[in-house]
């Protein structure tokens, strides 16, 4: 134990050092070539080493490569630095090592608070036991789609965990053209298929198209199959669009689907003053998903699906064989009876100790600052000639274009697919791309608490820069 207590020690230094280090570093930087070999060629060892030996390799060989996240100039993907809070109680909770899937400890206790908080700062309406954390939000969509699939072949008079989908009408699913692919995913996984997966259109917005979801759930009842599931964003990865979730929750009501609201990266928003009234209806979704590793910046993984009413889940998912019945469980059960993780790692400690470092002023004031900062790279944007915003500035991601004067659109299109492993090579800011409305575009996403304006011109500057390297 005294080596373990001189290790963690060195090891809480370490991580301190590194934190208050990745500012002023490269935000990221290519992995050498020997230090490449080493993580990928090691032989697997015979005998064990020292604990400060470890250190030593991840100070010298993991630490210097990060993901950039971490920096205030990390604009790719929605990928936030890591709480400090979070920081620091996960040794904790890898010390402590319980499995969360039930029983009567701390870990399951303090998961009904963490759940509840996520709950309440959305204002999505909770009941005890509707809702658990995950590894992420395609883990939390799983859970979700395979409950509206058990309720709606239940009201069909099957049983799906006995039958599977065998012999059964067709069911269709509805998801923007904006939707998150973990929504495909969870369709073939749960053997519903993508034939049945209706892609709605988009408006000008990037917003779901309901008079589209309308005339395709008309044209699946025409041709024999049952509509049961609409999913709308909360906050799309691409542009931050919110779909109008009031209107979609009125169309899902009228047809018995089950109304689902994709808000992994997007939910919190509503904590955004100017945002909050395009989030009306969010609290009428049958389940909602939400990750509290991205805006929250909870270390990775935590993610948490809130369902409106408990009994689907566990209807779901219930399966207690005789070496795990717990006749002192309560009326709730244990975490396990609601989705697919029986071993479940205590998530609930970093979840709970973000929560309570940033309180909820904290955490509106984080939503805000960073949506604060994306209408103002929007506005930059559009003060230059030489940049195009694409879409409205909903949450925290701006999606634009580098179109210098007078370039010719085939030229335009393959400079913007370019530039951003070129930006992410010079390691001053990080920038991805993505696509929208088919052609090539750049995107950022603002989640550091200390991202500043002087951070977006850099932004902008490494873009041209970038431009110039492509075009030289």
């Amino acid at each position: 134990m005294d080596d373990l207590r001189a290790a963690a020690r060195s090891a809480a230094d370490l991580a301190a050092e590194h934190l208050t280090g990745v500012p002023g570093g490269p935000v990221w930087r290519p992995v050498s070539e020997a230090d490449r070999a080493w993580l990928t060629r090691q032989p697997l060892p015979t005998n064990g080493r020292p604990l400060a030996d470890l250190l030593d390799d991840v100070r010298d060989r993991i630490l210097p490569y990060p993901m950039g996240n971490g920096h205030p100039r990390f604009f790719g993907w929605v990928n936030s630095p890591p709480s400090p809070a979070g920081v620091l109680v996960a040794p904790l909770a890898a010390a402590m090592n319980p499995s969360c899937a039930g029983g009567d400890h701390t870990g399951v206790l303090l998961e009904r608070t963490a759940v509840r908080w996520l709950a309440e700062l959305v204002g999505f309406p909770h009941r005890p036991g509707a809702g658990l954390l995950t590894s992420g939000a395609s883990m939390a969509t799983i859970t979700a789609l395979a409950t509206a699939r058990h309720r709606a072949l239940r009201d069909q008079g099957h049983d799906v965990r006995e039958t599977g989908l065998y012999g059964h009408r067709p069911m269709a699913l509805y998801m923007s053209a904006e939707a998150h692919s973990c929504l495909r995913k969870a369709a073939e996984l749960l053997g519903l298929g993508t034939r049945y997966l209706r892609t709605v259109p988009v408006d000008s917005a990037f917003r779901m198209d309901t008079g589209e979801l309308r005339r395709l759930i008309a044209a699946d009842l025409r041709a024999g199959v049952r509509p049961f599931f609409v999913a709308a964003s909360a906050g799309t990865v691409n542009t931050g669009a919110v779909d109008p979730l009031d209107d979609i929750a009125a169309i899902a009501l009228e047809h018995r689907l089950w109304f689902h609201v994709d808000g992994a990266y997007g939910a919190l928003g509503v904590l955004a003053h100017d945002a909050a009234p395009g989030f009306t209806g969010l609290e009428r979704a049958d389940s909602l998903a939400l990750d509290p590793h991205k805006w929250l910046g909870v270390p990775v993984d935590a993610g948490c699906i809130l369902f409106r009413e408990p009994a689907g889940p566990r209807d779901a998912f219930s399966l207690v064989p005789p070496y795990l019945r717990d006749d002192d469980a309560g009326e709730l059960g244990w975490f396990s009876e609601y989705g697919t993780e029986q071993t479940r790692p205590f998530r609930a400690l970093r979840v709970w100790a973000t929560i309570v470092h940033l309180g909820r002023d904290g955490i509106v004031h984080l939503v805000q600052h960073t949506t604060g900062l994306a209408r103002t790279l929007a506005e930059l944007i559009e003060a230059c000639d030489d940049f195009e915003l694409l879409a409205p500035v909903v949450t925290s991601v701006a999606a634009f274009r580098h179109c210098p004067p007078g370039i010719d659109p085939d030229r335009a299109e393959a400079l913007n697919a370019a530039i951003p492993p070129v930006v992410q090579r010079r390691g001053r800011a990080f920038l991805t791309g993505t696509r929208i409305s088919g052609a090539a575009a750049l995107r950022a996403c603002v989640l550091h608490p200390g991202t500043t304006k002087g951070d977006l011109t850099v932004l902008l500057d490494e873009i041209r820069a970038a431009a110039r390297e492509v075009t030289t």
